[in-house]
């Protein structure tokens, strides 16, 4: 894009890497390299921009400044638009950012965005009847731990302590889930599976814990979003797969972080973005 052309900004301020002093850097760090954010939308009082009010107001890029369910709102909302999307670190783990630009800084982005040097991409992405999973999707009763998430984020006492019981109960007596086809991994299941989209698939983790310690220190790993650090198996990198709750009740599903009902057994399958992403990765 040309340096002087301008871009709209999505920000979601419950996001973990998103408060003023961030928003500020953000908005200093782009004014330095020449870009102008012509508009800032504050997500969810202000409503995502249509790929009609983009076009309408000649917009070629729109940057989101937010955590994994808001990024992937806006991309999928934006499925069809000729238009390029630009993901920045408002997270927090920023999965897909740091897919997309490894391990740049803002200013850095900013600057090969003004360069013309940030190109298009359409990464591979997971696809379930559920919805898109972009930085990657989390199956099985360990889920539960989502509900102890957002009460941590409204500072719920109460609804933390219930929920962690709750959780450590629900992740020790719920049916495990496998990777039915194709089968890979332990036939008695897990009680966490990750997928994460890469280049010609998805690499495919399985989580697993013994004890009821195993079982706190897994979930509060989750709430910390360092899941990744846990005891897992990597069972493989595939293109499609389908998971199955061992007895046949419904599956937990978190899709980029957002919990979603699902059936017992769902087929995840990777497919292309909808929509061209900005990338400053050279590889």
């Amino acid at each position: 894009m040309k340096k002087s052309a301008p871009i709209w900004l999505v920000t979601n301020a419950a996001s973990g890497s998103n408060n003023p002093e961030a928003l500020a850097g953000l908005e200093k760090a782009a004014q330095e390299a020449g870009i102008n954010i012509e508009r800032t939308i504050h997500f969810p009082a202000d409503e995502l921009p249509s790929a009609a009010e983009l076009d309408a107001a000649g917009l070629e890029v729109v940057a989101v400044f937010a955590g994994d369910g808001t990024v992937n709102a806006l991309i999928r909302s934006l499925y069809g638009w000729g238009g390029a999307v630009l993901v920045l670190p408002g997270g927090t783990k920023n999965l897909l950012f740091h897919r997309l630009h490894g391990q740049r800084e803002p200013r850095e982005i900013f600057a090969a965005l003004a360069l013309e040097e940030a190109r298009r991409v359409r990464p591979g992405i997971i696809r379930c009847p559920q919805g898109d999973g972009l930085a990657g999707l989390m199956a099985g009763p360990g889920t539960a731990w989502y509900d102890v998430r957002e009460a941590m984020r409204q500072a719920d006492l109460a609804a933390m302590a219930s929920g962690t019981a709750q959780a450590i109960g629900a992740t020790l007596a719920a049916p495990m889930i496998a990777c039915s086809d194709p089968a890979l991994g332990r036939k008695e299941g897990y009680p966490l599976i990750m997928l994460t989209p890469q280049s010609g698939g998805f690499v495919v983790d399985a989580y697993h814990a013994e004890t009821v310690q195993d079982y706190l220190a897994q979930g509060l790993a989750l709430l910390r979003r360092e899941f990744r650090d846990g005891p897992s198996d990597r069972l493989g990198l595939v293109p499609e797969i389908e998971l199955a709750s061992v007895s046949g009740e419904p599956l937990g599903l978190l899709i980029d972080g957002e919990k979603v009902d699902c059936a017992a057994r769902v087929r995840f399958r990777l497919v292309p973005c909808e929509v061209d992403l900005l990338s400053t990765e050279t590889s």
